[in-house]
């Protein structure tokens, strides 16, 4: 999508100024492509600022097995979730965005590249071989196939219109920081206090 329509769509933020607000937000979803950094940056600033970590995969997706749980039934736990008073989530499942986004406080979009996320999700693979990783459902083994890959690969193309429009109709408002790197991420957490 071109940047001239998402600077005009979103409000997008700075890292010092998102890092201001950070600090005094009670509501933060984090999005973007597996492999981008999502969990490990929810977790972190969740320690720091004593919100409480949500991951969509673990705790509203997936069931033991890789089982997608009804829809029904993701929508209701959501809506408990996201009803609560601090929280920051991570997950970018874009239809229950109606449900998320209105009581954000902050969105930071991990928007890393897709090589990046690629090696990313093979170190991931190789790091939890044989075991589930603490962001997912229990009995969901750490996997990768050619699918996957494929995923990660198209995912800008496929999510990143439906990004700014889910954005743009359900919380225009809401500040948006966008992080297009590692390196950006780490100045983030600096400029926070927290170790990257």
């Amino acid at each position: 999508m071109d940047q001239s329509v998402l600077s005009t769509a979103l409000n997008f933020v700075d890292d010092v100024t998102a890092a201001g607000q950070i600090r005094s937000a009670n509501r933060i979803l984090v999005i973007g492509c597996s492999g981008g950094g999502k969990s490990t940056l929810s977790q972190k600033l969740a320690q720091r600022f004593g919100l409480t970590y949500i991951s969509f995969d673990r705790d509203i997706f997936w069931m033991p097995g890789w089982t997608e749980r009804p829809r029904t039934e993701q929508r209701e736990i959501i809506t408990e979730m996201v009803a609560r008073e601090r929280w920051i989530m991570d997950g970018s499942n874009p239809s229950s965005f109606d449900l998320r986004l209105p009581r954000a406080d902050l969105v930071i979009w991990m928007q890393i590249s897709r090589l990046v996320c690629i090696w990313s999700v093979f170190k991931r693979w190789i790091m939890f071989f044989g075991r589930t990783r603490p962001e997912m459902a229990p009995g969901c083994i750490e996997k990768i196939d050619w699918e996957f890959v494929r995923f990660i690969w198209t995912y800008d193309k496929k999510f990143t219109p439906r990004f700014v429009t889910g954005i743009a109709a359900h919380a225009p408002e809401v500040p948006v920081l966008q992080l297009k790197s590692r390196r950006q991420t780490r100045e983030l957490l600096d400029l926070l206090g927290t170790p990257a």
